[in-house]
């Protein structure tokens, strides 16, 4: 097989989440096992972090994956989904695994794919495992696919596990309340590994605490140990709540909302200095977050020819979208015409009421089959009190986003990470 045969191969055996939804969600670890005993379990060969959370995990992975490199360190990267390339999901110092890498693991795996039925993301992982032993990584970083206690990421013993955030997302899967949800994403708690969880809420922060206690892992929470305030687009002003000292962080991404993913991410670089060869420097911690930049999140992606600016953000769960607004809100704009595209399983009554309501929306939908049809989110949308045309794309709404708006406007892209994907 050639690459293009090798993704079509997969994306056959194995359908994809991202693209069909619950129908490729696979409960268990069971298959995982079963792969990574195959493979000889590779994520052995290295120690590792692991992030998981509802919003934020992306931006926390590759903010300590930088900082790591940055270090020194040959750092491995697991991330999802991608974006525009299948390889995005597995990089080693930054870079992407090799077309031909992709293909030989396929190759490999073949054999065993009808025998063992694994889900698309369980392939992935065990690719992305396999990848950075035969890599020879000093450290990974593994995000989790989603929630955490069955996700297939959690055969890892990191040196530090990661929780975001919790917030409503995936509820058929994680749970109708935050203290369920929280109770999955606490199942990446391993006995003695440190955790820290980047927000104090009181609806989840027993949740954390009790899984803590139980597995005997000291546990911090980021934001009891440092406050953010962002200023001046990527710049942020950083306190040691202990201590009271003070100092500047450039990111190398926008975003007032990453103000909690920068506290999430020094907390964890102050376990890991502990935990790693030798203790990180304060200036490989600036260099590395100021290299820092995750696709999609508040990028603009506005030309020179454009009329205006053009930002987009793959926010897409209530919580997500809710920092999206507050974002909008900080703009100066005349008119605001957002671009929406959303999968057809969005739960749009928790998330409509969080959206602008003086902007003229373009309803539209991916190239997706589990997409919502723009006729529906229209339909659905205009009864929320939402005002605006449907476009049949993604390309054709924002080429008619940027046909109707002015020098004094903003044309925002965002709604789904699909949508997203389409634009950059």
């Amino acid at each position: 097989m050639n690459y293009d045969e090798s993704i079509a191969y997969l994306y056959a055996a194995a359908p994809m989440f991202q693209g069909v939804g619950s129908r490729a969600y696979k409960e268990g670890l069971e298959t995982t096992e079963a792969l990574n005993e195959l493979l000889g379990k590779p994520y052995l060969a290295y120690p590792a972090v692991h992030v998981a959370g509802t919003n934020g995990k992306g931006s926390v992975s590759q903010m300590l994956a930088a900082v790591l490199r940055e270090a020194g360190y040959k750092v491995g990267l697991y991330t999802s989904p991608h974006l525009r390339d299948f390889r995005e999901r597995m990089q080693v110092d930054g870079r992407m695994i090799s077309e031909q890498e992709v293909v030989e693991f396929v190759e490999r795996l073949k054999p065993h794919v009808e025998r063992l039925k694994p889900s698309f993301f369980e392939i992935t992982t065990a690719m992305a495992f396999d990848f950075f032993r035969r890599q020879a990584v000093d450290i990974a970083v593994v995000e989790v696919g989603m929630g955490g206690r069955l996700d297939c990421t959690n055969v890892i013993t990191p040196l530090v596990s990661v929780i975001t955030n919790i917030s409503f997302d995936h509820r058929q899967f994680l749970g109708e309340t935050l203290p369920e949800i929280a109770g999955e994403k606490a199942g990446i708690i391993k006995p003695g590994v440190p955790v820290v969880v980047g927000e104090f809420q009181p609806e989840t922060a027993p949740t954390f605490i009790a899984k803590a206690r139980e597995t005997g892992s000291p546990i911090l929470f980021a934001d009891q140990r440092y406050r953010c305030d962002g200023h001046d687009g990527r710049m942020f002003e950083v306190e040691n709540r202990g201590d009271g000292y003070r100092f500047t962080v450039q990111l190398g991404m926008e975003g007032d909302y990453q103000q909690r993913n920068l506290c999430t991410a020094l907390a964890a670089l102050d376990i890991l200095t502990e935990r790693l060869p030798r203790p990180l420097t304060t200036n490989e911690v600036r260099r590395g977050l100021a290299e820092a930049r995750v696709p999609g999140r508040w990028q603009r992606i506005d030309t020179g020819e454009d009329p205006c600016p053009i930002v987009c953000d793959t926010g897409h769960n209530e919580a997500g979208l809710a920092f999206v607004a507050g974002q909008l809100e900080k703009q100066v704009y005349k008119k605001l015409y957002f671009v929406l595209g959303v999968v057809a399983d969005k739960e749009l009554d928790h998330i409509l009421p969080l959206l602008p309501r003086e902007a003229h929306y373009l309803f539209t939908q991916a190239a997706l089959s589990r997409a919502l049809a723009a006729e529906r989110l229209a339909e659905v949308c205009r009864a929320a009190g939402l005002r605006g045309e449907t476009v049949a794309s993604v390309p054709r709404a924002l080429d008619r986003a940027r046909a109707l708006a002015g020098p004094e406007d903003l044309v925002f892209v965002g709604g789904s990470t699909f949508t997203v994907a389409e634009v950059l």
